[in-house]
């Protein structure tokens, strides 16, 4: 068999049913989360980043790093940023395949839905009516994150919304808001959302802890609790569920390589940073921005965005009275100017993203090679669904609403502070 004849195959069995029908000539190998999940952990002490796509600049750039690395990767979009991004749950698939199909791009691809919010149990409704149509438009892997409510609402969440979940489909599933070192999650509080998942037959493929870091811009990049993170998913290990690390953009590079390297996890989103070096933002090694004197951010000049466009949107920013985290919501507005300027310009902004993803995925992360053992694995299985990696332990009798509400009660976790309100959602 050629190796072209031998891709062909992985493209037919590896790509799942709503994808093929969406792209059905198409030769990027976009599959469930799963791939990428059992990749890493074949690897072992590697994970992968799971690129926020706010921008088409940003998933570019990421995509071409993930094929000059050759590692298995996962471009995501939380559900809050489709509030001010130009892609969303319902178009980022389509930019990725035309990506894939437009640079030759062979690596597994995994198009993730982050962050489900569901804050109240009223969200619940018009999540069973979406969760269906996102998947009907190429997502491949979602995270329920019900983690706002007390530990047993979000249990209760997670039950009722796993069978809107396509069994293919890759899940990540959160406990403790992702808010730095205040409500701290616990093993008691992990295996409380696991054990009663497995109860019910659901296996999630990751699992976000509130172990000490953000979302944002961090500026100590001390936030996560490797020894923390490492405790609690040893105690999920009987039960299949790696970890997600969420808020990467504000953590050194040897914080990141302690956590592949001493945790379980296989997943770490990367979000702002990416953003900044888009943009043409001075950032460090592991992408947090650099401000002047006077607080600001620094601008490299002639990298990334013109000069000219960059002090358009600081201006903008000024005029609605935006600080340095409210940036993001600039990506929406000038998305069409972005793609509008010359296209020695966007080639600068791809390569500078593509730079700093491929120094985090081979120098940081260890996930150089995964295209391949994803590859081989889709081989393997002969198919797009790779079942669970564990069987159900618990006893479905023991994990009934009414019961989960008590045991819940008995253990605090109805009513457990979390730490301070607040918008931790992407």
């Amino acid at each position: 068999m050629s190796a072209s004849s031998g891709y062909d195959q992985l493209l037919r069995v590896g790509r799942p049913p709503a994808i093929i029908r969406l792209f059905p000539n198409s030769k990027a190998l976009l599959v469930s989360g799963k791939v990428i999940d059992r990749a890493l952990m074949k690897k072992g002490q590697a994970m992968t980043i799971a690129a926020n796509g706010r921008s088409y600049a940003v998933l570019r750039g990421a995509l071409q790093a993930a094929q000059r690395a050759d590692a298995a990767i996962i471009i995501e979009i939380a559900r809050s940023e489709c509030n001010y991004c130009p892609v969303n749950f319902f178009n980022i698939a389509r930019q990725i395949d035309a990506v894939c199909n437009e640079l030759g791009i062979t690596v597994p691809v995994a198009v993730h839905a982050d962050h489900y919010g569901i804050k109240k149990e009223e969200d619940i409704p018009y999540a069973r009516q979406e969760i269906p149509t996102m998947f009907e438009q190429g997502i491949t892997s979602i995270a329920i994150d019900a983690s706002h409510m007390t530990d047993d609402k979000n249990l209760l969440a997670n039950i009722e919304l796993n069978q809107y979940i396509p069994k293919w489909a890759s899940l990540e599933t959160e406990v403790g808001e992702i808010k730095g070192a205040q409500g701290l999650s616990t093993v008691e509080d992990a295996l409380f959302l696991i054990q009663g998942l497995n109860a019910h037959g659901i296996v999630p493929d990751w699992i976000a802890l509130n172990n000490g870091t953000t979302h944002g811009i961090e500026t100590s990049g001390q936030g996560i609790q490797v020894e923390l993170t490492a405790k609690i998913h040893e105690a999920l290990r009987p039960y299949g569920t790696s970890g997600a690390q969420h808020g990467t953009s504000g953590n050194s590079s040897d914080k990141l390589r302690a956590i592949a390297a001493e945790t379980h996890t296989t997943k770490a989103n990367v979000a702002t940073a990416l953003q900044m070096v888009s943009w043409g933002l001075e950032v460090n090694d592991y992408g947090n921005a650099i401000f002047d004197d006077a607080g600001n951010f620094k601008k490299v000049r002639g990298e990334g965005l013109s000069e000219e466009l960059w002090a358009e949107m600081v201006a903008y920013a000024a005029d609605k009275g935006w600080q340095k985290g409210d940036f993001k919501k600039l990506n929406l507005p000038f998305e069409m100017k972005i793609l509008a300027q010359p296209q020695v310009v966007r080639e600068r902004m791809y390569k500078r993203v593509e730079d700093f993803v491929y120094g985090m995925l081979t120098t940081v992360m260890n996930a150089e090679g995964t295209g391949a053992i994803a590859r081989d694995i889709i081989d393997q299985a002969g198919g797009c669904d790779l079942g669970p990696k564990a069987a159900q332990s618990e006893q479905a009798a023991d994990w009934t609403r009414e019961k989960i509400l008590e045991r819940a009660k008995a253990l605090g976790l109805d009513d457990k502070d979390k730490g301070p309100a607040g918008h931790f959602d992407d």
